[in-house]
């Protein structure tokens, strides 16, 4: 930014603090003219406190404009010090019992479905804890911020409007005016001050000049200090910003990126400070640079004064809004001075003003305003009246601000319709005084101005910024749904007056929609442009909802509803009422009946599938029967003059147009008719339109005769002439006919019967038949679990929801279904219950195609599970109401039963393709729709009615001459038997059967009986046969079956005699298996120990394995060529006890000592996959290769890193970067003959402690005489080697080249990753590292066995045991490949920390060595110092004393960091043996450390401590001496249960009282615990200058989580951004391993790490988990791992809500609870270090993870 020209800041005028408030407010106190004294020194001294450089400081000016230009105000408002005046005013103040707490971005919000009047209604969290409905069913969602809390408004809610903090005051409910609590001269100052400082504000915000002020504000000598504004528009994206930025100001990217997101949060942001020159430069390049695809960057070059004054004028507003907090009478007072006509009368009010200039003002000054107006004008209920009729006069301008505007919804004035439309008083009175209504309608259809001749909306080819306008413009729709949420209870003359007039205009809008978006078919070629069809459908769904309600409102008043039907139905015959114009009349007679109609052909026509008007009426229509004023008030409805054809003429093309599209006619009209027919039937739109199709269908039926009704049927699905030729059975004899032709009206003809099964059994919408809604929802409910057991979230999406996003689905479910819990993954089910299954109708009409068939399977097998028929029967209907009552005579009238019947025919003729299963399957189901019915009737028959519903007297008649067909009865009989209908015989049995019960319930009711018709007897004996039949097969089936089995056993037996030696060679190889991992019969008498001279002798084990590249099986040994396990090497903190502690400097760090708080440890891991080298070599070369050529082809990332050295591993694709080579035991390799006589510790340690001394001579000898010449010789020969010891001896290395190198290719691998260095195989911290990855990963096994109290030799997954054996045979064989000498002084160094010598200073005093690390790495280095002593001294003897030495350190180490403090439990047991052995022990360190210790604890409580802290050790210890020496466990050891210490001593070959180490060796001893208390470091501990980790070590777990997620939001969204000054972070993430909140995803708090940007997250997972990261994202509810830079996945949070289901995204807003079993899972992947695999698992399940920038999260 700096650049020469810029001017020097200047500093803030000195005269600015000596201003005093007290004086300034006096003099004004005097004023006659109070604007001017107040303007004046607003104009002088306004300029001097604000913008005074190119980088204001915000916290600085506030500070002095707060003392200098609000203090006097404040006093004056007082008349005293404010600091008095205030409190007083707010303790005279009654608290307001609204709530009103506006909500930030991102804080929880609670609605109460039970009784909030809509959605909007929402509480705060402190409102809604304190509330009654956190009992009840709640959403909770997130606030987009802007809205406020409800609580304390009554017609908000149905019940429980007050929370237990805003009820206190409802006592003195009346209303009475605020003024009365404030004094009389308060009221007139206050007056005074607000007017004139609202009026400034108000006057400076809108003010449009550059660079001038208005006339009282003018300076006297004006600098010419400018500033480049820039402004923020949603057109231009933040990187075009920036890049604009850098080159018109020339300032660095980090710079810009902070102008951009200043930008963005307030709206606009200064980018240069200079003369005007200066600032008109910056401007054009960015005017030039942004101009070209869009509008250019608002820019403006603005004098700094006026800058100045607009940034007070958002201060003062902001002051007026928590002013008028301390009393309500204050708000009153600025409510008045708001709304107060101005001197220009019309819309001259301050208030008025702002809002009309809203969309000229920037983000952060509207913001400013719309809070104060919240805070202000919404709060006070006088005045919010008075506020929204403002607001509805200025509606029509608001929205057309709105619209061509370009900011989003939540930044515009127009925002504040939710807070005032939802209000129900205030909706009532806006629509009977202010017309509302037709105002919102009107305003919509002006800004949709495309329109086709017709009238119609036309969306075709809709530009770019249209379709941005038609996104604005459905913000209207929003208004009218909020109008109308709540219904009406009473009507007034006003409100049906004005309510009708809204109908109307309703109308008009929907006869703008009815019949847009015309199609036809195309035939021959495809068509060429996709049509424009989304807007039309979004239009519709937005407008579904309103719809609804609209019906609503007429339905409850009766007068409004018959208007409102008449109108509507006037609108209809406009549309429609030049019916036969252009369509020429033709006359159809099929079966005698003949129907005059128009001759019209859907595949040929126009057709459209958007009819509201017809859809409206339907609703209608169904209210008249539903409030029954059609039975009332006949007198006063038009049904006379309904004409039925008209009525059902353009649904009924809607429905066929969707028969045509499934029968494949109208495939070449693309797939925006696909669509469309897919919204069509869909569950968002379905309620209005293809639901509302078949009533209007049904309307129509049941007014006119159903036969003509079905001839016109026929007509439009173009069948007429199949069925009207009397030889309608020879129909497709002839060749002729084309095969797709045939397949198409088979086709037509099963969707046309499935129309007719729909208009008769579809009577569950109250009105329509006799049904409540819950009726309805309960059918839909059984219907959906029909198909399948379905999750509670699957449920409501497959439902229609209300404009309350209600289902209703929850006050039915119970009664329907069982609910089934999830288990730790998956989601909790609801199963439909088992009685519900007889209400299953196979062909509702809400199942899509695949539903249907996926339906009707499950229940038939469902039925053959339950050993019952497979018959699908209809279920039992209910009754329709009366003004649908006819429908049912279409399934008894001629011209239905003759397509039964040709039907039938056809089948039973069975000729080819001529006719299809599922056309005789719905003929089925209509017969059975048609019995059913016929048996309600006579069973709910009254005394002397005659049933006239005769079908079954209809279906036994034959048919007419000429051809004298048989009846359908008897067609029936016929078909039972046919074997090619083998799946509908259940069915045909379940017809004959009903049929014959009805038969028996007429003649019971008809007096003379009747003998038994000769049908029932036909179908008693075809039954028998059947079941005979069956049989037969079933028993054939059995014994082949049989026949089959014994096949099978004989191959089998014969196989395994031809392969003999195989399988022996298998079952060996199983025993030798066998051996290591368990205990082999041959020492299992004796006890095992691991290690020692006493150590147990195992027999030598071969091991063959097989290579999954090339499946060679192989011996594993020293000679032969290297098998390898894939395995994954990574640093983890996961045990660490410090994880802020960072290595400075990788390549000079010296990781030699662990310390105890394992801060960084390296963990191995692997599949337990095993290959050849060289086969892995080749995949590894070809993995590389193929990365190269990807590379060039395309930037995606894979989800391995292939220059990390990542790869998959080839069989199970886990991620792994290195390969562990596979070893025989490494000990067995260079063990000598052992003698007998080995030396005890003391006489070990001084053997080594020569020998080491030895070497370091031979070290310094080297070192000089490379330097100078050899004139020291004779110092050799002083030189005395200790007996046996020959240093210059170098062994052989026992191991084959492939092996070498493979020792070699791990060992870098692991130095690499452990310390992040370039590898080195050369470097002296090569064999460091790989004992310490070895060291931390037995650790990390041991610590997840002990958290799950499993036994330490439990039967471990194999994957893991192959692991810890191979990488603990590796450490041990290392050493072969490193250096003699540079392993040597690794060991040295080690033994020094333990037993000081001369040569090795400042090594860690022992508090800071983690002494499982110091164990393995001395246990692995000693071999190098033993290969050369040849005294026999046996190694196992040197593992043993090294094991002693270790654990007497580590017991010293607890000891001196036990806590000491007595818990009272003290033992009265005599002491035993350990107890006094402890307490001497501790004696001695007493006196050691100097007193400092402190004083002597019990010892039971000392032995406790010493136990506990120890046990960890010794468990890690007997892992590592088992897989090192391969002894097999103890099998005490592999059950859990009781503790191991005895079992563990003895097999380590300790003794059970630790103390004994210390006794039998006590002369060295005390010398060594002297030496470790001399430490300066273990004296600052005891003097409380340090602390140190204290033993046992806690085990690590993720943070606590609250068991409710809300609090979890509402602690984010308390949460700033830490960079951007207190701007509310967007995307808060928690990290679960250390509980810290970071702002992801953002580029404010992005940093950068190793040369590139990265986020917060990534960032963060750096320094607290080594690159690997858990997090929870609180906004999106999901839990996100990450793994370095460019891995990551996302990962199901461990919140359910009460159905079992997380909620990613928190769209659904149920209540989550934490899954504690989930939480757990998590936990346990991070315990076991497979963060990384799981991620890599996923990114190759889902390739679109692997695109995403995880290093920007």
């Amino acid at each position: 930014m700096a650049s020469e020209l810029e001017p020097e800041v200047p500093a803030f005028d000195q005269s600015l603090p000596e201003c005093s408030a007290e004086k300034t407010a006096g003099k004004w106190l005097q004023a006659t003219d109070l604007t001017r004294e107040v303007y004046q020194h607003l104009a002088h001294y306004v300029p001097k406190i604000y913008c005074r450089g190119p980088n204001p400081v915000p916290q600085k000016e506030d500070t002095l404009a707060q003392h200098v230009l609000l203090g006097p105000m404040e006093w004056y408002l007082c008349g005293e010090d404010p600091a008095f005046g205030f409190s007083k005013l707010e303790q005279a103040n009654k608290p307001s019992h609204l709530c009103g707490r506006v909500f930030k971005v991102g804080e929880p919000t609670y609605s109460c479905r039970d009784c909030a009047v809509d959605p909007t209604c929402v509480l705060c969290m402190e409102c809604f804890l304190g509330s009654i409905h956190r009992d009840h069913r709640y959403r909770m969602t997130t606030s987009g911020g802007g809205g406020f809390c409800d609580c304390g408004d009554t017609e908000a809610w149905k019940e429980g409007p007050y929370c237990e903090k805003h009820e206190l005051n409802t006592s003195e409910i009346e209303e009475e005016d605020p003024l009365v609590h404030l004094p009389e001269d308060v009221i007139g100052r206050t007056y005074n001050i607000f007017a004139i400082m609202f009026h400034y504000a108000v006057e400076i915000l809108t003010w449009e000049k550059e660079s001038e002020l208005p006339a009282d504000l003018e300076m006297v000598e004006k600098s010419d200090t400018y500033y480049c504004m820039l402004f923020n528009d949603e057109v231009h994206t933040y990187e075009q910003v920036i890049y604009t930025l850098q080159k018109a100001v020339n300032c660095t990217q980090k710079e810009a990126i902070g102008f951009a997101t200043t930008v963005d949060r307030d709206g606009r942001r200064s980018v240069r400070y200079g003369d005007f020159q200066y600032c008109e430069q910056a401007k054009s390049v960015i005017v030039r640079n942004t101009s070209r695809q869009t509008k250019p960057l608002k820019v403006q070059v603005m004098h700094s004064s006026i800058v100045a004054h607009q940034n007070f004028g958002l201060k003062l507003l902001s002051w007026l809004g928590s002013i008028i907090g301390y009393s309500d009478g204050l708000r009153r007072i600025l409510c008045q001075v708001g709304l107060q006509e101005g001197p220009d009368g019309e819309n001259s009010s301050l208030v008025d003003r702002l809002m009309l200039n809203d969309s000229k003002l920037w983000k952060g000054a509207r913001s400013v305003y719309h809070q104060l107006f919240m805070s202000s004008l919404l709060m006070d209920l006088k005045y919010k009246k008075l506020f929204a009729i403002r607001f509805a006069k200025n509606y029509e301008r608001l929205q057309s601000d709105y619209v061509t505007d370009d900011h989003d919804r939540e930044f515009s004035v127009a925002d504040l319709s939710v807070q005032i439309f939802t209000v129900p008083s205030l909706a009532r009175m806006l629509i009977t005084e202010e017309n509302l209504l037709t105002i919102i309608i009107k305003t919509f259809m002006d800004h949709l101005r495309h329109r086709d001749a017709q009238g119609r909306f036309q969306f075709e080819r809709y530009t770019a910024l249209q379709a941005f306008k038609f996104r604005r413009v459905q913000s209207l729709i929003l208004d009218l749904k909020y109008m109308l949420i709540s219904k009406p209870t009473e009507w007034s003359d006003d409100l049906r007056q004005k309510f009708l007039e809204g109908f109307d205009a309703f109308l008009e809008l929907l006869k703008c929609m009815q019949g847009m978006d015309p199609i036809t078919r195309q035939v021959g070629q495809h068509i060429e442009m996709e049509p424009e069809w989304e807007a039309a459908f979004t239009l519709q769904m937005k407008l579904t909802h309103v719809i609804s309600m609209m019906q609503d409102w007429c339905a409850s008043d009766e007068k409004v509803l018959i208007e409102a039907y008449k109108k509507c139905l006037a609108v209809l015959m406009r549309c429609h009422g030049g019916f036969t114009d252009d369509e020429q009349p033709i006359t159809l007679s099929i079966c005698g009946h003949s129907v005059d109609t128009i001759r019209y052909c859907v595949s040929q026509e126009k057709v459209s599938i958007h009819l509201p008007v017809s859809r409206l009426l339907a609703g209608l229509h169904v209210l008249l029967s539903k409030s029954e004023v059609a039975y009332k008030f006949p007198e006063l409805l038009p049904l006379s003059e309904l004409s039925p054809p008209v009525l059902i003429e353009h649904p009924l093309r809607c429905l066929v147009l969707c028969a045509q599209v499934h029968a494949g006619m109208w495939r070449r009209n693309g797939f925006s008719l696909v669509n469309q027919i897919y919204y069509y039937h869909n569950v968002k739109c379905r309620r209005e339109m293809f639901d509302k199709d078949i009533i209007m269908l049904q309307t129509g039926v049941s007014m006119m005769d159903p036969n003509h009704f079905l001839m016109i049927m026929l007509s439009r699905f173009e069948l007429d002439q199949i069925f009207s030729s009397p030889d309608c059975g020879k129909r497709l004899s002839s060749e002729l006919t084309h095969k797709d032709v045939v397949q198409q009206n088979n086709t037509l003809i099963e969707e046309m019967l499935y129309l007719i099964i729909m208009l008769v059994g579809e009577r569950y919408s109250p009105g329509v038949g006799q049904v409540s809604a819950t009726d309805e929802i309960k059918r839909e409910i059984i219907h959906q679990l029909s198909i399948k057991p379905m999750a509670h979230s699957e449920l409501v999406k497959s439902l229609p929801e209300d404009e309350n996003k209600e289902t209703g689905m929850e006050t039915v479910i119970e009664a329907v279904a069982h609910f089934k819990k999830p288990g730790l993954t998956g989601r909790g089910m609801y199963e439909l219950k088992p009685e519900c299954a007889k209400e299953f109708n196979l062909y509702f009409y809400h199942f899509s195609r695949a539903e249907q068939s996926k339906a009707e399977e499950a229940q038939r097998k469902l039925k053959r599970q339950n050993k019952e028929d497979t018959a699908l029967p209809p279920p039992v209907s209910p009754p329709f109401c009366p003004l649908f009552a006819s429908l049912v005579n279409i399934l008894q009238s001629e011209v239905m039963l003759y397509i039964m019947r040709t039907i039938l025919q056809w089948a039973v003729e069975h000729n080819g393709h001529a006719w299809s299963e599922s056309m005789l399957q719905r003929v089925l189901h209509l017969i059975g729709m048609a019995l059913q019915e016929e048996k309600q009737h006579l069973e709910n028959v009254m005394e002397e009615h005659v049933v006239t519903f005769t079908f079954t007297q209809k279906i036994s008649k034959p048919g007419e001459a000429p051809n004298n067909s048989p009846s359908i009865l008897a067609m029936l009989e016929t078909l039972q038997n046919a074997p090619y209908l083998e799946v509908h015989k259940d069915m045909i049995r379940w017809i004959l059967k009903t049929f014959n019960a009805i038969k028996k319930m007429r003649e019971s009711s008809s007096t003379s009986p009747v003998a038994e018709t000769e049908g029932t007897v036909m179908e008693e004996s075809s039954r028998d046969k059947d079941k005979a039949e069956r049989k037969r097969k079933a028993e054939i089936a059995r014994l082949r079956r049989e026949k089959i089995m014994a096949q099978m056993s004989e191959m089998q037996r014969h196989f395994i005699d031809e392969n003999k030696e195989l399988f022996q060679q298998t079952l060996g190889l199983d025993a030798s298996n066998a051996a290591v991992l368990d205990h082999s019969p041959m020492v299992s008498d004796t006890t095992l120990t691991a290690l020692g001279p006493a150590q147990t002798q195992v027999p030598k084990q071969r091991q063959f394995v097989t290579c999954i590249l090339c499946q060679e099986e192989q011996e594993v040994k020293v000679e032969s060529k290297a098998m390898v396990l894939a395995a994954f090497v990574q640093r983890s903190t996961v045990l660490s006890k410090n994880r802020s502690k960072v290595i400075q400097d990788p390549e000079t760090y010296d990781p030699l000592f662990m310390r105890p708080d394992l801060s960084c440890g390296t963990h191995t891991g692997s599949c337990g996959h095993i290959m050849h080298a060289h086969c892995w070599q080749r995949y590894f070369d070809s993995v590389q290769a193929k990365e190269q050529r990807r590379q060039q082809r395309l930037r995606l990332h894979t989800s391995y890193d292939v220059e990390n050295g990542e790869f998959l591993c080839p069989l199970c694709e886990c991620l792994s970067n290195t390969v562990i080579p596979l070893l025989p035991p490494p000990r067995g390799a260079c063990s000598r003959l052992s003698f007998s006589d080995q030396p005890n510790l003391t006489q070990w340690i001084r053997t080594i402690s020569q020998q080491i001394k030895t070497l370091q001579i031979l070290r310094k000898e080297e070192s000089i005489s490379n330097s100078a010449s050899s004139k020291n010789s004779e110092n050799m020969d002083e030189l005395q080697l200790p007996e046996g010891f020959r240093p210059d001896f170098h062994p052989k290395n026992p191991y084959s080249d492939s092996i070498k190198e493979m020792l070699t290719t791990f060992g870098t691998a692991t130095y690499k990753v452990g310390l992040k260095v370039h590898p080195n195989e050369e470097d002296p911290r090569v064999p460091i590292m790989c004992w310490g990855s070895c060291a931390y990963t037995i650790q990390s096994i041991e610590r997840i066995l002990s958290d799950e109290d499993k036994p330490l030799f439990g039967p471990l997954p194999c994957r893991l045991d192959d692991c810890l054996r191979s990488l603990t045979r590796f450490a041990a064989a290392h050493w072969t490949v490193a250096l003699l000498s540079v392993v040597q002084e690794h060991f040295c160094k080690l033994f020094a920390a333990l037993v000081p010598d001369v040569y090795h200073g400042d090594l860690p005093c022992i508090l800071d060595i983690d002494m499982f690390h110091l164990l393995v790495g001395l246990v692995l280095a000693f071999p190098t110092l033993h290969c050369q002593d040849f005294s026999g001294i046996s190694l196992g003897t040197g593992d043993l004393h090294i094991f002693h030495l270790v654990t007497m350190a580590h017991i010293i180490q607890i000891l001196l960091t036990s806590c000491t403090e007595e818990d009272g439990m003290d033992q009265e047991t005599p002491a035993g043996e350990e107890e006094l052995a402890v307490l001497a022990l501790y004696k001695t360190l007493h006196q050691c450390t100097g007193r400092a210790l402190k004083e002597t604890p019990s010892g039971w409580h000392l032995w406790r401590s010493v136990r506990a802290g120890v046990l960890p050790f010794l468990k890690c210890s007997a892992l590592f001496f088992h897989y090192l020496n391969g002894v097999p466990s103890p099998p005490e050891m592999q059950v859990s249960g009781t503790s191991h210490f005895e079992y563990l001593c003895n097999y380590l070959s300790l003794p059970n009282n630790l103390i004994r180490l210390f006794q039998e060796n006590s002369e060295i001893t005390k010398l060594l615990i002297e030496s470790w208390c001399q430490n300066l470091e273990v004296k600052r501990y005891l003097e409380g200058g340090r602390d140190a980790v204290s033993y046992p070590r806690e085990s690590n777990k993720l943070i606590d989580l609250p068991e409710d997620y809300s609090s979890l939001i509402n602690q984010a969204s308390n949460f700033s951004c830490p960079k951007s000054g207190g701007d509310k972070s967007r995307a808060p993430t928690l990290c679960l391993v250390c509980g810290t909140l970071l702002c992801s995803q953002s580029y404010c708090c992005q940093t950068e790490l190793d040369g590139e940007d990265v986020g917060a997250c990534t960032a963060h997972t750096y320094s607290c988990g080594s690159g690997v990261g858990i997090f929870l994202r609180v906004r999106e509810c999901q839990v996100l791992f990450l793994a370095g830079k460019t891995k990551g996945c996302f990962y199901s949070p461990p919140y359910l809500d009460d159905y079992g289901e997380t909620d990613q995204g928190l769209r659904r807003g149920n209540p989550l609870h934490l899954c504690k079993e989930r939480f757990k899972k998590i936990q346990k992947l991070w315990h076991q270090h497979s963060v990384t695999e799981e991620i890599g698992h996923a990114q190759e399940a889902n390739q679109t993870l692997v695109g995403i920038d995880w290093q920007h999260l």
